[in-house]
């Protein structure tokens, strides 16, 4: 599965709250897939929505990824939990594998994928 195409324009940073997410989609080529963008303070951290476990979406409610303690991002279907920073696989069925990252770019407040 590939990312999406460098240079697409995502929004604003301010589009996206503290704490909150945006999940955009994109065409690959073989179809349809989507990605989060994930901010806390003013760091972002980009993911496809895709567990390594089962290929299903990430998010428990549309657009939410983080657990209840908002300190993870947390598989709904299989209560995976992976670090925020680098998408690392701390518990679950898919523990030691990864989210798969998408680069991002900020550029005066734009994010880009990169």
């Amino acid at each position: 599965m590939s990312g999406p195409p460098p240079g697409m324009a995502l929004g604003m940073l301010t589009e996206i709250p503290d704490g909150g997410a945006k999940v955009i989609g994109f065409n690959d080529g073989e179809g349809r897939r989507e990605f989060f963008i994930q901010r806390r303070g003013g760091a972002l951290f980009a993911y496809l929505n895709d567990c390594p476990h089962s290929h299903l979406p990430l998010d428990w409610v549309a657009g939410r990824f983080l657990d209840i303690e908002r300190k993870h991002l947390l598989c709904a279907n299989h209560g995976a939990l992976f670090r925020l920073e680098d998408g690392y696989c701390l518990h679950g069925p898919c523990a030691g594998a990864s989210l798969t990252p998408v680069r991002i770019i900020l550029d005066d407040g734009k994010i880009l994928t990169g």
